[in-house]
């Protein structure tokens, strides 16, 4: 897994910089991120891992530097923003589904709406999807039916339906009841398998060991550093990483 594609990287920050008020929660951010990659972002609470993620779609405004996703820099605001965020899929801890509508409804709308798709076409793609999240037989439910699990692999499907660039997961299982927590990474392992690039914000070390490319590790606002798997897990360069996995890998 630990192969690395090449060519233009498909998202980039360069010296990005964010703060809340006096806290500096991004600090001079230089990232790249290649088609096909997965890329797992791990660190402290705090640490601006969710921040980080949610800056690549402009869920949270950046004070300085540039993002890019597959070349173009992300716009401010407007229809560009709009049509920009509809390449990047995101999947949060909490599933965020229209409680009034059916489970197809959910995967649907996005596509109808935004990418004008018929309703035909949008119906048969969100069924293949939710079968292939193992929820199709749910999908004229409403979500307060399904399990936390189900309802997060319903929000992966209705993310893929944009047929995004990337997915960005932020802590997607931390919601979770222990017992669903594999049925969602299964689905995120899978979907890394067939190339899908994606950054994923993660407590699950396993996951992080089984699927990325690369592991981020953060503290306090910056990037301490960048490894595969393998060598960030047996030999971290730094003496904070080292700290960090030594009180979440001994129990």
């Amino acid at each position: 897994m630990t192969e690395r594609p090449t060519g233009e990287p498909l998202v980039r920050l360069s010296g990005v910089n964010k703060w809340y008020g006096e806290l500096h929660v991004l600090q001079d951010i230089d990232l790249s991120i290649d088609r096909g990659e997965v890329v797992v972002v791990i660190g402290p609470s705090g640490s601006g891992k969710s921040t980080l993620c949610r800056t690549i779609n402009r869920l949270e405004a950046i004070e300085s530097g540039e993002i890019t996703i597959d070349g173009q820099r992300l716009p401010e605001e407007g229809k560009e923003l709009a049509r920009l965020r509809a390449d990047v899929g995101m999947v949060f801890q909490s599933f965020n589904l229209f409680a009034h509508k059916t489970i197809l409804e959910n995967v649907t709308l996005g596509p109808i709406k935004v990418r004008k798709q018929s309703k035909a076409d949008a119906e048969k793609r969100a069924r293949e999807l939710l079968d292939r999240v193992g929820v199709g037989h749910q999908a004229d439910k409403v979500p307060a039916q399904l399990s936390g699990g189900q309802q997060q692999r319903v929000a992966i499907a209705r993310a893929l339906a944009m047929d995004p660039k990337v997915m960005l997961f932020d802590e997607p299982t931390s919601a979770l009841d222990p017992e669903m927590i594999n049925e969602v990474l299964d689905v995120m392992t899978s979907l890394a398998r067939d190339g899908m690039t994606m950054v994923v914000v993660t407590h699950e070390m396993g996951f992080a060991r089984r699927a990325a490319n690369r592991v981020v590790f953060m503290d306090a606002g910056r990037i301490v550093e960048s490894a595969v798997p393998e060598t960030f897990f047996t030999a971290p360069s730094s003496e904070r990483a080292k700290d960090f996995l030594s009180k979440i890998l001994n129990h």
